[in-house]
């Protein structure tokens, strides 16, 4: 009698996403140096501009350019929409989520504004907002190829070759889904990372509070690896910015992720290595209490901290105008023996 064949293992969808994320390439300290070399002749005490140099710094070693570039700095806003809306965990219904793209493209957003007012290319990428995610207190909220196909999708946000990439979002229930996250990859309950979000009350704060927690019990097998977290709890707008800190670290474009809910991609990458992030800074601290908890947990801090919690890229954006303000400086700012000032010898 024949043995039986062995069953065939078909590959998980994510083995092209964990190789990824394990090539990571270096930064460039050469450039680093190059760009220290001229600062040291620049017409400033050394070290006077504080963080401006060191995102000087940070252009530099990200893009491999000892003469960093903005030329085509860009906001990229992943929107999408989630089941788990459904346990009341939101102050505004999850059509809002399509009427704020509309509102984006329009101009009359906080983002859009902002990207004009300073030049800023922004990017919309819809992602079937007409097909929420899963309830995630009653199934996954998305299978593990859509989750990976989403991811790939991510990767195409770099397709316009920008110098520098600010990521955020826009999902209404996403700071519920990003809670869920957070707790699964650093511990805790609901109530220790959920925050007001759209502005909920008391009532709707214990409602999210209690659907991260019923999703986190009924996924509870699935949490040992972050992808899994992140096809059990995530949303899509999550899975494609971590496709797009993945494609953006192969092309050596730097980095400024938003707040609460767009650092929960970059805390997956992070778990899956922790190395893949360090092209990403952080823009700002959002008002959402947990962000702070979350960003220590990674041994990160956030570059402003104005007490915005608005999401769609805002705070990214805004630390990208520091950044064009940092280069400016560096780049035009007159040297020692330009401008006939004596060095401190």
């Amino acid at each position: 009698m024949a043995s039986p064949k062995p069953e065939l293992q078909l590959p998980s969808p994510f083995a092209d996403i964990i190789d990824l994320l394990h090539i990571a390439p270096s930064g460039d300290e050469s450039a680093v140096a190059a760009i220290r070399q001229r600062d040291r002749q620049l017409t400033k005490p050394p070290g006077s501009l504080g963080e401006l140099e060191q995102l000087v710094e940070f252009l530099g070693r990200w893009q491999g350019k000892a003469k960093p570039t903005l030329d085509n700095p860009m906001v990229a806003i992943f929107a999408a929409n989630h089941g788990v809306t459904d346990q009341g965990v939101s102050a505004f219904p999850r059509e809002v989520t399509a009427q704020m793209v509309a509102n984006f493209t329009a101009g009359g957003a906080a983002i859009s504004q902002i990207c004009a007012l300073h030049e800023l290319n922004l990017r919309v990428f819809e992602l079937a907002l007409e097909l929420p995610t899963g309830d995630i207190t009653r199934t996954a909220a998305m299978d593990d190829r859509m989750c990976a196909a989403t991811v790939a999708y991510g990767m195409e946000a770099v397709a316009g070759k920008p110098d520098l990439l600010a990521i955020g979002e826009m999902g209404i229930g996403n700071t519920t889904v990003a809670a869920a996250i957070y707790a699964a990859l650093f511990g805790g309950t609901g109530a220790d990372w959920v925050g007001r979000g759209t502005g909920v009350d008391d009532a709707g704060l214990k409602r999210k509070a209690d659907a991260v927690d019923r999703a986190l019990a009924l996924h509870q097998d699935a949490l040992g690896d972050p992808l899994a977290i992140l096809a059990r709890l995530g949303g899509r707008e999550i899975a494609a910015m971590l496709g797009a800190i993945i494609s953006t670290r192969q092309q050596k474009i730097p980095v400024i992720v938003d707040g609460f809910v767009a650092t929960s991609a970059a805390a997956i990458a992070q778990a899956v290595n922790p190395d893949a992030i360090e092209h990403c800074i952080f823009g700002h601290l959002s008002g959402e209490h947990a962000h702070a908890r979350a960003l220590e947990a990674m041994g990160k801090r956030p570059r402003l901290n104005l007490g915005m919690r608005l999401g769609e890229g805002s705070g990214a954006a805004l630390a990208a105008v520091l950044a064009e303000t940092a280069l400016h400086l560096h780049s035009n700012m007159a040297t020692f023996g330009s401008a006939g000032v004596s060095d401190k010898g």
